[in-house]
């Protein structure tokens, strides 16, 4: 049977999922009766609770007498490591653009890595429905950026789709027929080349890795050269062509539609998952014991953003989680290195911490709320900047952020990114009654930038960034602008005492909720930090008239998600991460110890 292996590409929320969706369908992977949840391939709770793909995921179907290996993609930036291995895999990959926003900076940024390996695209223009579709200027900007990539004159001559994935249609015109997916599945027939096979023993470049129950580790990739079947004898070579270790697979399994099939014989140019091995992991060559060459694999962009990691150390530790010690948290940080290249986890400064450095903030959230859900207990420190020292100068990273924002409020958004040194690089119109703004920000301007841009805009804006380049230290930033309210006792807080200190700043937490010392409350409206009394009662007379006993009525307090709340902190600051709640704290949570410290710091 002749194979394709294809991966769709394209921008966070330009509908790759919802594709895959419709393709299984029409292709007849399900039975008649079968229920199948919307956006099967997003499988974790976090994809489908935030409408975004974060892991890599491979499908097939059969049309005619052609398999079809399908891989994918997340759309987000920070989760781009993902998709460079991937690309390794595949002979060909389908580019959607949505055709009213037009190419993003995540799909400039998956095209320019699909252009780099040689794939030959096919350009889908998506979601030709909307009302503000602009197809024949969206297909302009994608011949423009075809060529600032620097593409080729085959990858030039890209064949065009126009269709809606919702609707489940493609067609060669944007009129239609708006009948089915057949179009796109004949085009990636006929234009994607079958897999190059080369000669010899078998070898296979693990691309993504997942543990299973039953199985152990399940390691996928596509295999190169030769064939493999269970109880086969192999070895796994490094990068630089160290043996690992040796094994046996225990089993080949192939991708069926959404279910993974055991299989008696992998062939070469297939994508296939092989349990059996202890030890080796993504970037290492599977291959036939006579093997002695790796297959050689592609650099993974260098992470930009480190956390730290430390154990629960507050008052309230170990009431709501059962994982608390730093033993356990450095396993389950060390095991998510391990399956995701583009996370580096190092010792801390003390034992009980560790730095884990990321694409970004996002990507480090997901990790926090994957751990916190189960059953860990963590305090995480302010994201920092990874800098670079060359030739005696400093670089630091920026990244290209593009902003669709309403005309009235260019100038906050422009004033804003500017005070924090990014420079303005384009700015044109993007339909009616928007702009697009592109800009250069250094990457530690926008820790925490996001929900400052929501409230300035009215929540209007569309925010996509992407990193650029490293380029020589910009200088200092302005901080944060105000101060916040910290407990002075512990107890659990009272309604009349968050009354009373409404008009010091807006709080964060809720009457009745549990408060120690050196916990933040609320936002203090003035610059400096305030110690407040949120445990104090009213005192209780004995005179009753109804002005005096007027029911407290408090303003909901502003909650911030885990994303927020990284970027809220300060220097000296902590959020304390539970299976239950998100607090911020104070590092030092005596009011003599910050003191203390204050000064050192000052003296330093």
């Amino acid at each position: 049977m002749s194979l394709r292996n294809i991966a769709i590409i394209a921008h966070v929320d330009h509908g790759k999922t919802t594709l895959i969706d419709v393709l299984l369908k029409q292709s007849g992977s399900f039975r008649e009766n079968e229920r199948v949840e919307e956006r099967a391939m997003d499988s974790n709770d976090i994809e489908r609770e935030r409408g975004i793909t974060i892991l890599a995921k491979v499908t097939s179907l059969l049309w005619k007498d052609t398999r079809i290996n399908i891989v994918d993609t997340p759309g987000h930036a920070d989760f781009g490591g993902e998709v460079e291995r991937i690309l390794s895999m595949v002979d060909g990959v389908v580019i959607l653009v949505d055709a009213a926003e037009g190419p993003m900076p995540q799909t400039k940024f998956v095209l320019g890595k699909a252009l780099a390996q040689g794939l030959r695209p096919i350009v889908a223009i998506n979601k030709i429905d909307k009302s503000d579709e602009r197809h024949l200027e969206v297909l302009e900007e994608i011949f423009d950026l075809f060529i600032a990539l620097d593409a080729s004159p085959e990858q030039l001559d890209f064949p065009v789709l126009y269709g809606s994935a919702k609707q489940g249609w493609m067609a060669l015109e944007p009129e239609g027929p708006k009948e089915t997916l057949a179009p796109l599945l004949d085009k990636v027939v006929e234009h994607v080349p079958e897999p190059s096979v080369e000669e010899g023993a078998f070898r296979m470049l693990v691309t993504t890795i997942e543990r299973n129950p039953f199985l152990g580790r399940i390691l996928t990739g596509r295999i190169t050269s030769g064939s493999v079947k269970a109880n086969d004898p192999i070895h796994t070579l490094n990068r630089e062509g160290k043996e690992v270790e040796k094994g046996r697979v225990s089993k080949v399994l192939a991708f069926r539609g959404l279910e993974r099939t055991p299989v008696d014989v992998g062939e070469a140019g297939d994508i296939v998952a092989i349990a059996g091995l202890v030890t080796s992991t993504v970037a290492d060559t599977l291959c036939a014991t006579s093997v002695t060459q790796p297959i050689a694999a592609k650099p993974i962009d260098p992470p930009t953003l480190s956390v730290t990691f430390r154990i629960n150390d507050g008052p309230l530790a170990g009431r709501e989680g059962d994982k608390v010690q730093s033993r356990v948290i450095r396993e389950r940080l060390m095991r998510e290195a391990e399956g995701n290249v583009a996370i580096r986890v190092t010792p801390g400064d003390d034992n009980d911490s560790y730095d884990v450095a990321g694409r970004g903030e996002l990507q480090l959230a997901v990790l926090i709320e994957n751990m916190r859900r189960e059953g860990f207990e963590l305090t995480i420190g302010r994201p920092k900047v990874l800098f670079k020292e060359e030739n005696g100068v400093t670089l630091e990273p920026v990244e290209e952020v593009i902003i669709d924002v309403d005309d009235e409020h260019t100038g906050t958004v422009v004033q804003k990114l500017t005070e924090r040194k990014g420079e303005l690089t384009d700015m044109r119109p993007s339909g009616v009654g928007r702009t697009r703004i592109q800009l250069l920000v250094p990457t530690r301007s926008l820790i925490g930038y996001q929900p400052e841009l929501l409230s300035d805009t009215r929540g209007t804006a569309i925010f996509n960034r992407l990193f650029h380049s490293f380029v020589p230290y910009k200088g200092e930033l302005p901080g944060r602008r105000t101060g916040v309210l910290i407990s002075n006792g512990t107890g659990q807080s009272v309604a009349y005492a968050l009354w009373n200190l409404e008009e010091r700043g807006p709080m964060m937490i809720d009457a009745g909720v549990d408060v120690y010392e050196g916990m933040i409350i609320g936002e203090h409206s003035r610059e400096n930090d305030l110690e407040v009394n949120p445990l104090k009662g009213k005192q209780l007379t004995n005179i009753r008239t109804t002005s005096k006993d007027e029911a407290v009525r408090l303003t909901t307090p502003k909650k911030l998600t885990l994303e927020q709340s990284l970027g809220y902190i300060a220097e000296d600051e902590y959020v304390e991460v539970t299976p239950k709640s998100i607090r911020l704290r104070k590092i030092w949570l005596d009011p003599n110890d910050r003191k203390r410290m204050s000064r050192a710091a000052k003296s330093a």
